[in-house]
């Protein structure tokens, strides 16, 4: 698929999403949320579910929890429209309530899509329930954050979730150490591979450049 063929079939999939009616949040959404981003990305962002500003505006963390993701993305050389950005859930769960696994079932080949056009080498695993979509069985967030995970030919990376730090203060600290981990994967994985070795001049025999 070339890189126009993907863009276009991403917008149809933001299309989908935003008429989505396949489960019960469709009649408590204000807006669906689809993602926001460049496709293809090297790097792409997984939340759990959008809150109350995003389902207002319809782009992904928007809110406090986004103004601390910026400010970290910014610590590490990364801008918002560098990465792509999106969560499991499409819509906002009521009163911010923890997703609902028929749910995030209902959402999860959304995610699917969007993974295989965006085509990320490193994926951001923002929150517990978004670890459990994506790499199911790892554990739980506490012991596996900051840790880098290879499924898929894709690099995945489970952090805290910018919320809970904002409401935890005592996560803040290592939701920093662990995206300054973010750049060194990064610096590893996007690293441009070396020149090619240089091809050896062939030998010439001495006697030949004597007949010539």
């Amino acid at each position: 698929m070339s890189l126009s063929q993907a863009s276009e079939a991403l917008q149809v999939l933001h299309q989908e999403v935003l008429t989505c009616r396949k489960c019960g949040l469709h009649a408590t959404r204000t807006n669906a949320v689809p993602g926001t981003g460049p496709c293809p990305a090297d790097v792409m962002i997984v939340g759990e579910a959008p809150g109350f500003n995003e389902d207002m505006q319809g782009k992904p963390f928007v809110g406090a929890a986004g103004k601390l993701l910026d400010t970290l993305l910014a610590g590490i050389g990364l801008r918002r429209e560098d990465v792509y950005v999106t969560n499991v859930l499409k819509c906002r769960p009521p009163q911010n309530r923890d997703p609902m696994p028929n749910e995030a079932e209902s959402c999860s080949p959304y995610l699917e899509r969007q993974l295989g056009l965006i085509q990320p080498k490193v994926v951001l695993i923002l929150g517990r329930h978004a670890l459990e979509r994506l790499l199911p069985g790892h554990g739980p967030i506490s012991r596996v954050h900051g840790r880098m995970v290879e499924k898929g030919g894709v690099k995945y990376v489970a952090l805290f979730h910018p919320a809970a730090a904002l409401h935890n203060a005592s996560l803040i600290n290592d939701l920093q150490r662990d995206f300054d981990g973010v750049r060194r994967y990064l610096d590893e994985v996007l690293k441009p591979p070396p020149p090619p070795e240089p091809v050896p001049e062939p030998e010439v025999d001495p006697e030949q450049l004597t007949l010539l």
